[in-house]
């Protein structure tokens, strides 16, 4: 299998990115506890619109972003960041091409 690339943009409110960004980092540590299945990722601000996140993640395979939204409700930072997370922009998947 090949790596996943997760891309998800979304909108919060420019008092609350602070605590996204916490929550995000929280809650990328409580997806990798049982193994690592995001291998790396980061967090970028739009240059236009700095009320707009985005997720850049890289997981070991397609399997293990199957296997974790099964759990996502499971993870004890993702009820926070969801009611943090204003609009969801774009939520998509890619795997490469080279």
């Amino acid at each position: 299998m090949s790596l996943c690339y997760e891309v998800a943009i979304f909108k919060v409110e420019k008092k609350h990115i602070p605590r996204v960004m916490a929550l995000s980092l929280l809650l990328f540590d409580e997806i990798n506890q049982a193994g690592i299945v995001i291998s790396s990722y980061d967090i970028i601000q739009n240059t236009e619109s700095d009320d707009q996140l985005c997720w850049q993640l890289t997981w070991i395979d397609q399997d293990a972003v199957k296997a974790t939204a099964k759990k996502w409700a499971s993870f004890p930072s993702s009820q926070e960041i969801e009611s943090l997370v204003g609009e969801k922009i774009y939520y998509g998947h890619f795997l490469s091409l080279l």
